[in-house]
């Protein structure tokens, strides 16, 4: 089975968190106030336990790099690289210790 988390964190007004199950999508857009960093892993856990799911049934995670906001994109960025490196699980296609941005690159 292929899950993949989807992570979007680019806007300063919406934040999207999102499951890739077998190619269909569930996803979760939140409306923000100042809190990025805090709304991520809630609605992750959300998405997880509706679907029957645990942190370690994740394949993968892609997150959206930019452009946008500059602390979102950071915001998104490291969720998901320190995820990816816990779960030993690529990021945006990158092997596992590599970073997923490619702001600097």
């Amino acid at each position: 089975m292929s899950t993949i988390l989807i992570i979007d964190t680019t806007d300063n007004k919406t934040m999207t968190v999102g499951l890739r199950i077998d190619g269909k999508m569930f996803l979760r857009k939140q409306a923000l106030d100042r809190r990025k960093a805090q709304v991520v892993l809630p609605l992750l856990e959300e998405l997880l336990t509706e679907n029957g799911l645990q942190k370690t049934d994740l394949t993968a995670i892609e997150v959206n790099p930019g452009p946008g906001s500059f602390t979102g994109i950071r915001v998104g960025l490291s969720i998901a690289n320190t995820l990816g490196f816990l779960l030993q699980i690529p990021v945006n296609g990158k092997k596992v210790g590599e970073s997923a941005t490619a702001i600097y690159s």
